[in-house]
């Protein structure tokens, strides 16, 4: 069975609700101060809203994951889009995408263009608030070869997944298509709805999943690059028998209230950043492998939540996302965030913040 479908305000609310009463979810002011000073954390700019990517159709918009093309350039991937600015400001599509700066990172993102046209269109073409489903949101994106894939998840009401699948574009995101991949919402006890990944150097697709209700663990696959479409192709990481294995069922790697997710491969290591719904912050994880111990990996809080009207650098009221830019190292790292003024219905929007010092943190 599906959850019950709640409304977006209630999705946010009831994961970030702290914000709401300016109270930080977890960590004193004290650890706030000592995080802060072992990372140097700056707002970069805001990507989107007026002025921004009031050209392009899409002033309300969220997500902006982002991935390398083929031929080089940044393609970023929204998720609900809205002409205006503010939530349901007329036009609305999901997902939409950008295209990006093609020089190497080293300062804020610069839009080149939008997939569609002039404005952003929707990616491939349905009715929202259809009777089957209401939305497509994207989960994450990967480039294979020639190849792009987007994870996406088919919604009826924010959090009620009724499906996931996957799409491909072989001319770095002008058009996409339909792999056939569809997979089941209730899969892996609802832990298979959320996805991030990453290529390894060994030819395997390394996914974390969560559900997208923001109230479950992470648990790991890995699948070969060539088959990422073929659901039995999928293997699992467990423990059984005193011992993690793959083929083993499928067991938690980490306990928590998990959002928007990022795993990728980065100088040598592996990262992962996500949103952490529990304590209302955007957090990252420094690994050797995706099968590292991530409970004695290195871990910090890289983005605190936050009140409106006492926001800094550091601290963002109704923060979400947090995906690595590519271009990005461990020690100056870039990420898009997501804010929305769940009462207000704006800011709704996608920001650079630009996080120095995490590789060089001991452990």
């Amino acid at each position: 069975m599906h959850a019950t479908p709640i409304s977006r305000k209630t999705f946010l609310k009831a994961t970030a609700g702290v914000v709401l009463t300016g109270v930080p979810a977890l960590g004193s002011a004290a650890s706030a101060r000592a995080d802060a000073a072992a990372l140097q954390v700056t707002k970069v700019a805001d990507l989107t809203g007026p002025g921004n990517t009031t050209r392009f159709g899409m002033e309300a918009t969220d997500l902006g994951i982002p991935v390398r093309t083929p031929d080089g350039r940044h393609l970023f991937i929204f998720g609900d889009t809205f002409q205006n600015a503010t939530v349901g400001g007329g036009w609305w599509r999901s997902p939409v995408a950008l295209w990006g700066q093609k020089a190497l990172l080293t300062d804020r993102v610069v839009w080149t263009g939008a997939v569609g046209g002039e404005q952003a269109q929707q990616l491939w073409a349905y009715e929202h608030d259809n009777p089957v489903f209401s939305t497509v949101l994207p989960s994450d994106v990967i480039t294979i070869g020639g190849t792009i894939y987007l994870h996406a998840m088919v919604n009826k009401g924010l959090g009620n997944v009724v499906w996931t699948e996957i799409w491909r574009s072989d001319d770095s995101g002008a058009t996409w298509t339909h792999t056939g991949a569809k997979f089941p919402a209730d899969l892996h006890g609802g832990m298979f709805q959320l996805f991030t990944w990453g290529l390894g150097n060994d030819d395997y697709v390394y996914v974390y999943s969560t559900g997208f209700q923001r109230d479950k663990p992470i648990i790991l696959h890995r699948v070969p690059s060539g088959r990422l479409t073929d659901l039995n192709a999928y293997e699992p990481w467990g423990w059984r028998d005193g011992a993690w294995a793959w083929g083993n069922p499928p067991t938690p790697i980490l306990e928590g209230k998990f959002g928007e997710l990022c795993l990728r491969p980065l100088d040598g290591k592996w990262i992962l950043t996500w949103f952490n719904a529990g304590d209302y912050r955007i957090d990252g994880i420094i690994m050797d492998t995706p099968t590292s111990n991530l409970y004695t990996a290195r871990r910090e809080t890289l983005i605190w939540g936050g009140a409106w009207g006492s926001e800094d650098d550091t601290h963002v009221a109704q923060l979400y996302g947090g995906y690595v830019i590519p271009g990005s190292t461990l020690d100056d790292l870039h990420l898009s965030v997501s804010q929305w003024n769940t009462q207000t219905g704006w800011p709704y929007h996608v920001m650079q913040f630009r996080v120095r010092g995490f590789g060089g943190l001991t452990p």
